[in-house]
């Protein structure tokens, strides 16, 4: 068995596909793959030529090829500059559930230059209306159920033109705001098979994702073309570099990859490591309106689906299902997980129920572009708590108290790379805080062993992750303190069988106060998405812990409770 250090040296030497290049980026010397995309145009050329006729996107009775998607973007594109002014550097926000539509948008948007901002699709009007006002976009193309949430929000909207597709799938049957453009109309009023001219260069701004991150509002994250293009050669090399690692040789069954998409497009991993790499290789996707582990096997079946990836508990959900052992899943190669922690229990019962399946997960965030480090096949097996290796263009130090820790030493991940974004949108003190010369400090508490095997320790500081959704427990606190009978509150992530974890949260009321349980539930459920709702609240009539400086101490109270 090769170590990582020699698989590399042999894999990214001059003249070879993983050939690594030294560019500069803003200032900065950064190791880069020398043979990623360009820019997101040239990815979407490819795909085209790739796929063909192939599907591309899949939705229930629904198909698009790989061709056809191509017509529809530069159909879009061509409306977007032509007839709605988008120019270099404009926002086209998009929010809707996983559509084909989506897809089109986002690479409509990129391809000529704008930025494309994928907004939650889970979020409630006022949580789209506030990403909305702080991203300031041209251009917002969104289906009815969002755009139906943002009809108490119309005032909000000045400025924006609104494009909207799957007018009458709305939950309640409430009024659109006003001036809301068809879809469907807009692109039928163009005929045009070939994309605007445009030429983004690799650093210039492509999207902009929300994250919660640890602020009590959610903050734009400020990726570049080469950050996205720079993913797809990365998850490419993980999948080669772990066959290599150990001698053997790469095999694929069947044709192209059929991948099921459990997961919102919205996040960096469900565009990045998904829509992404299917839309270059020509592969196809399946989506999925909500997810339901027994409509995801149905679908496994019915599309002969190869790969499955999706948050850890959704593959606990496969692997628990009823009907399991009935289903034919032959075609599957792979199944894998990301976005959450990943139980050494789950390998241990992929393997017992799928001997001779690939396995993987991996590290990395919306600041990273999606991947980071990778692990799959018997290295995953033999270090099933480990997220692997870092990729060879991605630097990772362990520190603490601003030194490098020696190997096996817990501290503080930082990165650097062609993957980590620019920074944070409109937010000069965040990204200064975050970003030292390249470097991104990730709030996360890793380790690093002999072997070059990276570890997570703890994750970034109150990060609720339900279901694989990030929630920021001071999102949730400041909803609660809204209520005139809180004097305090501690919001924490409490261990779920299922979604991995929920929103729980400690209270302390005023004395006398008539407040309950499900009526502080009630006050929160009025601000914010359902999913961030405290599943668990205690109420207590003590102070809250504090340290000498005077903050909570969270961690005390989440040991009392958990």
């Amino acid at each position: 068995m090769l170590s990582y250090a020699e698989v590399d040296a042999a894999m990214c030497a001059p003249g070879e596909f993983f050939e690594i290049e030294t560019v500069d980026i803003h200032g900065r010397p950064t190791k880069t793959w020398k043979n990623a995309p360009r820019n997101i145009r040239e990815v979407l050329a490819q795909g085209a030529g790739n796929g063909g006729g192939r599907d591309f996107l899949v939705l229930e009775e629904e198909r698009v090829s790989h061709a056809e998607h191509f017509r529809l973007v530069a159909r879009l594109a061509t409306v977007l500059v032509r007839d709605l002014g988008v120019r270099k550097g404009d926002r086209v926000a998009i929010a809707m559930r996983n559509l084909p539509e989506w897809s089109v948008a986002f690479f409509a948007a990129t391809t000529v230059g704008a930025i494309a901002v994928p907004l939650n699709g889970f979020w409630n009007g006022e949580e789209l209306a506030f990403a909305l006002g702080d991203c300031e976009p041209k251009v917002l193309i969104a289906d009815g159920q969002r755009l139906e949430r943002l009809g108490p929000h119309a005032d909000e909207l000045a400025g924006v033109t609104l494009v909207g597709t799957r007018l009458d799938d709305r939950a309640h049957r409430n009024d659109l705001p006003a001036g809301v453009l068809p879809y469907e109309s807009l692109l039928a009023s163009v005929e045009a098979d070939a994309l605007p001219a445009a030429d983004p260069a690799p650093d210039d701004p492509a999207t902009i994702f929300y994250t919660s991150g640890t602020t009590s509002r959610p903050k734009g994250v400020l990726g570049t073309h080469r950050n996205i293009c720079v993913n797809l050669i990365s998850l490419m090399y993980a999948l080669v570099r772990s066959a290599r690692r150990r001698g053997d040789e790469l095999t694929r069954r069947g044709g192209p990859t059929v991948l099921l998409v459990p997961v919102p497009l919205f996040h960096a991993t469900g565009c990045h490591s998904m829509l992404f790499t299917q839309a270059n290789f020509g592969g196809t996707l399946v989506l999925m309106r909500k997810w339901d582990p027994e409509r995801a096997l149905d679908l496994i079946e019915a599309e002969r689906v190869t790969q499955f990836s999706g948050v850890p508990t959704m593959v606990w959900d496969l692997l628990n299902s009823p009907t399991l052992d009935q289903r034919d899943l032959s075609s599957l190669m792979s199944l894998g997980g990301g976005g959450s922690a990943s139980p050494p229990e789950l390998v241990r019962r992929i393997r017992q129920r799928f001997p001779d399946l690939g396995a993987s997960t991996g590290y990395g965030m919306t600041e990273t572009s999606s991947i980071t480090s990778s692990i799959s096949g018997a290295d995953y097996v033999e270090h099933p708590d480990s997220v692997g290796a870092p990729v060879p263009v991605c630097e990772v130090r362990i520190v603490e108290d601003g030194k490098d820790v020696p190997p096996g030493e817990p501290g503080e991940i930082w990165i650097k790379g062609p993957n980590v974004v620019l920074g944070y949108w409109r937010r000069p003190e965040e990204t200064a805080a975050t970003f030292t010369d390249g470097w991104l400090h990730s709030g996360d508490i890793g380790r690093i062993d002999e072997e070059g095997f990276l570890y997570i320790v703890d994750r970034a500081k109150d990060i609720v992750i339900r279901g694989g959704e990030n929630i920021s427990s001071l999102e949730v606190e400041s909803a609660l303190y809204e209520h005139p009978d809180v004097l305090e509150v501690a919001v924490f992530g409490r261990p779920h069988d299922t979604l991995g974890e929920e929103v729980a949260a400690v209270v302390r009321l005023r004395p006398g106060s008539q407040a309950t349980v499900d009526s502080l539930r009630g006050h929160a459920a009025a601000r914010l998405a359902p999913f961030k709702v405290p599943a668990q609240i205690w109420l207590t009539a003590e102070p809250l812990p504090r340290s000498g400086t005077g903050k909570i101490l969270k961690r005390e109270i989440r040991a009392a409770h958990v």
